[in-house]
């Protein structure tokens, strides 16, 4: 196989609610870009692995949350979207254990269950706040 191809790099994030409250489980990045902004759970995929296995990976990396059943919400690929280099993510609403408490990991400074409404743009992680609007549709 030829690796000399230029290809984007596949990144995961998961998408955790508890509608009755209205809540989304977000982390607030602890390392650039974005540090310090709101960011659904998320990361890379490994070589070799499966992007839902990723999802549910580092969900529980970054909140302790276990997760699983992910289905694909969105894809996002604009090649700016990341100031990294050309990152398509794919969104997977996960199911938890609404009654889970997260706690922060891995590079997340913090994890924590959010009202849908209360998010505003300017303290959200690249085009992740496009996906919190689409949630609250």
């Amino acid at each position: 196989m030829n690796d000399s191809f230029r290809n984007p790099s596949l990144a995961v994030d998961a998408i955790c609610l508890r509608r009755d409250l209205g809540e989304v489980l977000l982390i607030r990045r602890g390392l650039p870009p974005w540090k310090g902004k709101l960011a659904f759970p998320g990361g890379f995929v490994d070589y070799g692995e499966n992007p839902e296995t990723a999802a549910l990976r580092e969900l529980l990396e970054e909140t302790g949350v276990e997760g699983w059943g992910p289905r694909v919400y969105a894809v996002k690929g604009r090649p700016e979207r990341d100031p990294r280099k050309h990152v398509v993510s794919i969104f997977y609403l996960v199911q938890v254990d609404e009654e889970s408490v997260p706690e922060a990991g891995d590079d997340a400074a913090e994890a924590e269950w959010m009202k849908l409404d209360s998010i505003v743009s300017g303290d959200v992680a690249g085009d992740h706040f496009e996906v919190i609007e689409q949630l609250r549709e």
